[in-house]
């Protein structure tokens, strides 16, 4: 897969303990690749992390990505060819809480990893993660271009929008007559096995079913472009191949990775869809829904840059990405194996899925 480009390569996990961050880790392994990662700590519990037991499997240290040095420290000792950037703040509600944390994290994060890569000749290729939301949102029925506007409204969205402008700065000031390559990446509303953060659906509803207790639904009518965690991971590994293969036209560029443009469904139509594989579960929608902010209500990507420069597109039916989360979370409650093995087999599942449908990078 990928051509074989990470395997027997050093590559960084910034964020590897998050929920995308540790599929990304895992997937690397499996890729061959000696991985490292940076967290500021074990973000919840359960963790997807620890039940993957991947402080055994790889180099993990902890630091705070606002910490230049020690940032730079890890970097230096590791020394990576390859680095994914996905250490973030990443929930809206408690941006609204924490704005200030929020911008730091977000903003010094992104500068602080740039300024380090000015002048570390041994790290080939980046891959900065930033989000869908930093897009400005007019609530659009069609999808946003990697050209549109940036312009989150919310601190979260603003923090992503500052980061993934500062990346293009950056490249543009000081990386781009450099051996350097860089790309950027936005995607959003990922789900899938190993998620338990605060205020997102799919956590949300597993806390309550597995305690056989119905879940409070905030926004039933709000529409996601729902994917798979492992979509967007694809497409950030995609990315971080051709980049490192020195593809030309992507130093520098930024690429929307998401579902087909017909997966765009209301948060009541998935719930609908998990019912009909787990007929158990149950939810409603409160009278009273204290907002801590404005959410939005539709948001969608035109993936047509990926498509034609990457040869990029996403594998999974909306059916698929249900199916995939739903088994996870089962095999967690009642397990046949350990929790790493499983999600092995969802990684090679969904490899296999790619190869009969001709995707490009296996």
């Amino acid at each position: 897969m990928f051509e074989n480009v990470y395997k027997g390569k050093k590559v960084l996990v910034t964020g590897h303990t998050g929920f995308k961050g540790s599929w990304l880790s895992a997937w690397l392994l499996e890729l061959g690749a000696e991985v490292a990662g940076f967290s500021l700590d074990i973000p919840t519990d359960p963790n997807h992390f620890e039940l993957l037991g991947l402080s055994s499997k790889m180099e993990s240290h902890f630091g705070d990505i606002r910490n230049l040095s020690q940032l730079t420290k890890v970097i230096d000792e590791f020394r990576p060819e390859i680095i994914f950037h996905l250490a973030a703040q990443a929930l809206v509600r408690k941006s609204y809480l924490d704005p200030v944390a929020t911008f730091e994290t977000n903003v010094m994060g992104m500068v602080n990893l740039l300024s380090i890569l000015q002048t570390r000749n041994f790290v080939e290729t980046a891959v900065l993660i930033t989000s869908d939301k930093a897009y400005r949102n007019d609530e659009w029925c069609f999808g946003y271009r990697e050209t549109d506007v940036l312009a989150g409204h919310d601190p979260y969205s603003a923090s992503k929008s500052c980061a993934d402008i500062i990346a293009s700065s950056f490249f543009d000031s000081f990386l781009q007559n450099t051996d350097l390559r860089i790309g950027i990446a936005r995607a959003g509303n990922v789900i899938g096995g190993g998620d338990w953060a605060l205020d997102r659906i799919i956590p949300d509803c597993i806390k309550a079913w597995s305690s056989n207790k119905p879940v409070e639904i905030r926004s039933p009518l709000a529409t996601r472009p729902w994917q798979h965690v492992l979509e967007p991971l694809s497409g950030y590994l995609n990315l971080g191949q051709k980049l490192y293969l020195r593809q030309s036209g992507l130093n520098g560029e930024a690429f929307n990775f998401g579902p087909d443009a017909i997966v765009n469904e209301t948060v009541e139509d998935l719930l609908k869809k998990i019912k009909m594989i787990w007929p158990e579960i149950e939810w409603f929608v409160p009278e009273n829904i204290k907002d801590l902010g404005k959410e939005a209500k539709l948001l969608k990507l035109s993936c047509d840059k990926a498509l034609f420069y990457l040869g990029w597109k996403p594998v999974l039916k909306i059916e698929e990405t249900v199916s995939f989360t739903v088994e996870w979370y089962r095999n967690w409650l009642h397990p046949k194996g350990s929790v790493y093995d499983f999600t092995k087999k969802q990684i090679l599942q969904y490899s296999q899925f790619a190869t009969e449908r001709n995707m490009n990078w296996v």
